[in-house]
């Protein structure tokens, strides 16, 4: 008898701890609604109709943020717009959903030298080969994008932010 409320309430946590994992969806089951409206996405993206894609692919991360290729997709989007800064954080979500997810690493590397942080890039290309452990095109894609090199207007402007050394040994001047 002393042991009944005990009991009664263990299996109460029981039976509710059970039927909330129950409704819950595993990660790999992605709402169709949200698949159809990425491909979607996809295709506004392909025909460079850029805020038909946003539109699309932002509507299929409201019908299920787990939707990696969304992200992904939109990160496109933003390299399209060269708007690398935005297009890193993107795929930086669909990594957070899937750490090894090789696409995002290889996107999100593009979008590193995109804006001049090669040695970043770098570091998505020596996780991507880890997990490849073959020679995968994850890593050559990314590989052939940082041989390439940050656009010539992002090295111009980080080279520009240094000053000049003064001619004729004089002293710069203050501001």
């Amino acid at each position: 008898m002393r042991y009944s409320p005990v009991a009664m309430a263990l299996a109460l946590g029981f039976a509710c701890v059970s039927s909330g994992v129950l409704a819950q969806k595993p990660d790999s089951q992605i709402n169709p609604l949200s698949v159809s409206l990425a491909r979607a996405g996809e295709a506004a993206l392909a025909a460079k109709n850029y805020q038909g894609a946003i539109d699309r692919l932002e509507s299929a991360l409201a019908a299920d943020p787990r939707n990696r290729r969304a992200y992904i997709l939109l990160g496109k989007v933003a390299q399209a717009q060269e708007l690398p800064g935005k297009a890193i954080g993107l795929y930086g979500q669909a990594l957070a959903l899937e750490p090894n997810d090789l696409a995002a690493l290889e996107a999100q590397g593009g979008a590193m030298v995109q804006r001049g942080a090669v040695k970043r890039a770098e570091a998505n290309l020596e996780r991507i080969r880890t997990l490849c452990k073959r020679a995968c095109a994850e890593a050559q894609g990314l590989a052939a994008v940082i041989a390439k090199g940050p656009p010539p207007a992002v090295v111009t402007a980080q080279s520009s932010t240094v000053a000049p050394p003064p001619e004729n040994g004089a002293k710069p001047v203050k501001n």
